[in-house]
């Protein structure tokens, strides 16, 4: 009831200091938490708005209430005290009338955590209703896209990075919020351990600052690719349209999982890209054409006119598909082919069948649908080869891609045990205070024992803080 009026009525109430007996009763003292205080509230801010304009916009459900409700949103409804919210239910229930509440659940694991939660003659109250947001896998899908393949962030992840992030979020905990201090913390030891960071910023700024480097430095930055123009992501978008509806997904369904494939090594040297070629190349006309305009409108949407060229291959490709009359010439022999084995079970004659079928796919000569199908998937894997290279294999790569996955381990998944053995071993490690520190990387003879500092400190935190203990010392 606290934080509730504290957010209603704009009163400042910190939420960490509520366990402080003092300051929770000068708290309730001032705002006096109570339903009467929010009835008294609630109506105060009706009396002012237009109640002709509120009528229109009242919904089937709400028909008994003049005044629009308020709605309280409990972000994780399985962290709360199951006696504090059955309390604060029913005593809002009591009011209904003259404070209509509508209460938000956020729910992790599933809706029938209400009724484990809640009596019946608690969730009898209410009138319950059940709603999805995206999922969390959507949610990431739009940050990468938005943070990381987006020439208007210059910063990157490294391959090894951006999996460590991944795999975090998706066999940890499948936060987006973690996933997005995981990515801040990257920016921060970026910037931080990254000399040549300074020139990780828009272009204008960066040429700005080109004048305080070398000769040589500036020599390899004008000859560096990215510098120039960023088509890695018009690319991986068209790759990622051919490649996101084939059988068995070889390069992933999401957009993440070709881009962490692309970040590692050259996915044209890869088994699952040379799969997904032979998948692409046995595709039917009607996924090929569609698949080909949504290239074109992704090429047309990128800046500049470096693909235009690009754009009216494409183009050429649809044209010469229209024109096209017979697709398949091999239905009839396929539809034999498959009666002939149906009826051939023994291995010998299987063996024989499957030997004569595949002779004459050699010898047979190709329908024009095959030889253009061929030719599409050919031009598309030309330009991955082109312009999908690892971000190692880029000149000072270092500058924008953060690649220290060791350094975000020992962040994000960190050890206590060995980070605490490390502190009573070298506090050094931690507290950079020289008088810590010893030649031989461990405790000097005149730095003190801290261990019996650090059972007291377990005992009672407040009266013994190890690092005002040692700066003491």
């Amino acid at each position: 009831m606290q934080k509730l009026m504290g957010q209603l009525m704009n009163c400042y109430i910190d939420v960490d200091s509520l366990e402080d007996e003092d300051y929770v009763q000068v708290s309730q003292n001032r705002i006096r938490c109570s339903m009467t205080s929010l009835i008294n509230w609630y109506e105060s801010v009706t009396k002012k708005t237009d109640s002709e304009t509120l009528s229109k916009k009242r919904t089937s459900s709400s028909r008994h209430w003049q005044s629009p409700p308020v709605v309280v949103i409990f972000k994780d409804m399985e962290s709360f005290t199951t006696k504090v919210l059955q309390d604060f239910i029913v005593i809002s229930s009591q009011h209904i009338r003259e404070l209509p509440l509508v209460l938000i659940f956020g729910i992790a694991t599933s809706p029938m955590i209400i009724h484990n939660l809640l009596p019946h003659s608690v969730s009898s109250l209410l009138c319950i209703e059940l709603f999805q947001s995206l999922s969390c896998k959507e949610h990431l899908s739009t940050i990468i896209d938005k943070l990381l393949l987006t020439t208007q962030f210059p910063f990157k992840l490294g391959e090894k990075v951006l999996q460590v992030l991944i795999n975090i979020f998706l066999y940890h905990d499948f936060s987006v919020q973690n996933f997005i201090k995981g990515f801040q913390l990257c920016i921060v030891e970026h910037f931080y351990s990254q000399p040549l960071s300074v020139l990780c910023c828009q272009l204008v700024d960066a040429k700005k600052r080109i004048n305080y480097l070398s000769h040589d430095q500036c020599e390899n930055i004008r000859r560096l690719p990215s510098f120039r123009r960023m088509t890695y992501k018009t690319i991986i978008l068209c790759l990622h349209v051919f490649t996101s509806s084939l059988p068995k997904y070889p390069l992933g369904k999401q957009i993440r999982e070709l881009h962490c494939a692309c970040l590692e090594n050259r996915v044209w040297e890869t088994e699952e890209y040379e799969s997904s070629i032979q998948l692409a190349r046995m595709l039917n006309k009607s996924d090929l054409v569609t698949m080909l305009q949504q290239c074109v409108e992704i090429f047309v949407s990128s800046s500049g006119n470096e693909f235009d060229k690009t754009v009216e291959k494409l183009k050429d490709f649809l044209t010469q598909f229209q024109k096209l009359e017979e697709a398949f010439q091999e239905q009839d022999v396929s539809v034999s082919s498959q009666k002939e084995l149906q009826k051939k079970t023994d291995l010998y004659h299987l063996q024989k069948t499957l030997l004569e079928l595949k002779e004459s796919r050699r010898s047979k000569k190709l329908t024009k649908f095959e030889m253009l199908r061929f030719e599409v998937v050919d031009y598309i894997d030309s330009l991955v080869r082109n312009y999908l290279v690892p971000a190692d294999h880029k000149t000072l790569h270092e500058i924008v891609y953060f690649n220290t996955a060791s350094v975000l381990r020992e962040h994000l998944n960190a050890a206590p045990r060995i980070a605490l053995h490390t502190a009573l071993n070298n506090p050094y490690c931690y507290l950079k205070n020289q008088a810590l520190k010893s030649g031989g990387g461990s405790i000097s003879n005149k730095a003190p024992d801290i261990c019996i500092v650090y059972k007291l400190h377990l005992e009672c935190g407040r009266l013994i803080n190890l690092v005002d203990w040692l700066e003491v010392c």
